[in-house]
């Protein structure tokens, strides 16, 4: 970290950003003197704008690494494609290639894809401590601003958290006579690290308001709910292995001697992310948030088969839909979209508007449960065990999913309904796009030289098989030539109300152990994914129906539905490194189709792409040299 003693008077940083919404818009011209700014309330609301503006943009698939790094999704390589300009730096991490020399997505001194959160803290730190200056000004209003610039300052500090393990704190940007050695700032203990977080949001909750009333000109302000949500994963984060009680960290120490990562598991974490939680959720609903339903335009009903998939789709890309209580409006999914969207129709076969890209690995393919709510592999019911690359006809009651008469993976039938709305795949049926009439809907054919395949006449292509479709808004609309590509843009949710339920049934397993109140959070999430309940679908149809008894047990169904209903929306990344799975997820092949194939026998063999490889440093991001060689108070995170 690059502390010095000019960061309290230098010039203005003006960043552009790119949100629809006026709030997020707009940032200042450059100016010389805080005094200036400060003098007058509209150049003091844009410098807000500016702390706003460092904002992680959470659904862009190039600055935020939770999408690529963990290998969630797959490209083709190598991907100097003509006209390519999407960052796959996160990518990069993936596949192995983080450094040292110039660390990759890194936060900590805003290179390769990232912003300076250290920069960003600063100046929250220097709104917080002038906004009392502007005259004419409400002593409200002016509360509002200290403690929405106070919440991003926390939200930083926990972005680099994550990220780092032990951090700096910087709480107060530093004095213009401060000395050389005072510069040197060192990195704090993780425990001291996630109290200051908790205890900053605590501070910005008084002042924050209940609700954004003008939704036109501050959509993307924060929030009292807003604030309690990312409290209640700070909380669960900090209870979680990677840690809680870590022990591989036993030797990982400041210069010194302070240890960083405390030897000793700590059961009140859990139980103080419990009651954060629960608290997140009560003032969500009282503010009116709940699951999401799809509400079609169409007069007509839609099939139940589909109106869960919907449901499910749209609670991502339906703007402000009622599941959103965090909505990051400085973070428009366009990109992502175009990543992820197939062509839908033989007319599109050479449409190049869009990447279509982005594909699924068969290991996150297959973590999605069968129609019956368990595991594929232990359906007692459901014969998967044998399936592997064999091949089925789609019959006349599966029409809504699948096409009729298509054939088509075995393994892509008698699947729950989140399935069918996360994954496009070969013979999927796909709502939107322009076409959503009932019956005559569009369906994907994804074999070689087929309209969403591999084609020696289109450069770009999905090499596993498996399209990303959930983040892909059903409004999007290819235009009338089939040469372009219009993408309605949304929001991106970062918090979601199936996530802190999710969360919630995760602390009271770990405090209490597996009962009806577990149960009762994940069965919500379910119920509506259109499964059974978890002790209907484990005591019916599963080959280990004492699993959910247990708290072991129960942990696993836990992390599994995250995995599933969080697919695709950055969560994955940062679950299995807080719970230590990482380790063990996301090592080995990355397979999917042999997409070269245009035959059905051909096309439906595995085929590697990549052998994964994790290792115990990629807990962390590395430090960058130079900034170890700047502030010798630093050491480098282990491995590194």
């Amino acid at each position: 970290m690059r502390l010095k003693r000019s960061v309290v008077f230098g010039l203005l940083c003006c960043l552009a950003v790119s949100s629809c919404k006026k709030y997020l818009d707009v940032v200042p011209d450059g100016v010389a003197t805080f005094d200036y700014v400060f003098r007058q309330r509209s150049t003091a609301e844009q410098y807000l704008y500016t702390c706003y503006s460092y904002m992680p943009k959470h659904g862009d698939i190039s600055t935020n690494p939770a999408f690529m790094a963990a290998g969630e999704l797959w490209f083709q390589y190598p991907y100097n494609l003509p006209g390519f300009t999407v960052n796959l730096n996160s990518w990069e991490i993936a596949r192995g290639t983080q450094s040292v020399a110039t660390p990759l997505v890194s936060y900590w001194n805003g290179t390769n894809g990232a912003s300076n959160l250290f920069r960003a803290i600063r100046d929250c730190n220097i709104l917080i401590e002038n906004v009392n200056k502007v005259p004419n000004m409400d002593q409200y209003e002016k509360d509002q601003w200290a403690a929405e610039a106070t919440f991003l300052k926390a939200y930083y500090h926990w972005w680099l958290l994550r990220m780092y393990g032990p951090i700096p704190v910087v709480d107060k940007n530093l004095p213009v006579n401060v000395s050389p050695e005072d510069v040197q700032v060192p990195r704090q203990p993780v425990d001291s690290c996630f109290n200051y977080v908790v205890a900053t949001l605590d501070s910005s909750i008084t002042n924050l308001p209940e609700r954004i009333n003008n939704m036109a000109s501050e959509a993307g302000r924060i929030t009292k709910a807003i604030a309690m949500a990312v409290k209640a994963e700070v909380l669960i984060t900090a209870a979680s292995p990677l840690f809680n009680g870590n022990t591989t960290y036993a030797n990982f120490k400041s210069k010194t001697g302070q240890i960083y990562f405390s030897q000793t598991y700590d059961p009140q974490k859990w139980i103080r992310a419990k009651d954060a939680i629960k608290e997140a959720i009560d003032i969500c609903i009282a503010q009116g948030y709940r699951l999401n339903r799809f509400s079609p335009s169409v007069s007509a009903n839609l099939p139940a088969d589909l109106q869960k998939v919907m449901d499910i789709r749209t609670s991502l890309t339906d703007n402000f839909n009622s599941e959103a209580v965090w909505s990051n409006t400085n973070s428009q999914a366009a990109m992502i979209q175009e990543m992820a969207q197939p062509r839908a129709t033989a007319a599109q076969a050479n449409n190049i508007s869009f990447w279509c890209l982005s594909s699924v690995p068969m290991s996150i393919v297959n973590q999605f449960y069968t129609k019956n709510g368990v595991p594929v592999m232990e359906d007692r019911t459901l014969d998967f065990v044998t399936r592997g690359n064999q091949t089925r006809k789609a019959v006349a009651a599966e029409k809504n999913l699948i096409f009729q008469d298509y054939i088509t993976a075995a393994i892509n039938f008698d699947r729950e309904p989140r399935f069918y709305a996360n994954l496009g795949f070969d013979g999927a049926i796909l709502y939107g796009n322009g076409n959503t009439t009932v019956g005559s809907l569009n369906h994907l054919e994804a074999r070689q030289g087929q309209y969403s395949g591999f084609s020696g006449q289109v450069t770009r292509f999905n090499v596993t098989g498996y399209f990303p479709v959930k983040v892909v808004n059903y409004l999007n609309v290819f235009g009338p030539n089939n040469t372009t590509y219009i993408i309605s843009q949304y929001a991106w949710p970062v918090m979601r109300m199936a996530n802190l339920y999710l969360m919630y049934a995760e602390a009271l397993n770990e405090v209490s152990g597996p009962g009806s109140e577990t149960e009762r959070w994940i069965d919500s999430v379910r119920l509506r994914a259109g499964i059974p309940t978890v002790r209907e679908a484990w005591t019916n149809f599963s080959t280990n129906p004492a699993q959910i008894d247990s708290k072991e047990g129960m942990r696993q169904v836990i992390h599994r539905e995250r995995l599933i209903e969080l697919a695709f929306e950055g969560q994955r990344f940062w679950d299995q490194r807080r719970w230590k799975e990482a380790e063990k997820a996301w090592q080995g092949p990355v397979q999917g189709w042999t997409i070269g194939q245009q035959d059905v026998v051909g096309y439906y063999q595995f085929a590697t792409l990549f052998n994964q490889t994790f290792r115990q440093r990629d807990y962390f991001w590395p430090i960058a040299e130079d900034d170890l060689i700047e502030n010798k108070n630093l050491v480098q995170n282990p491995g590194w």
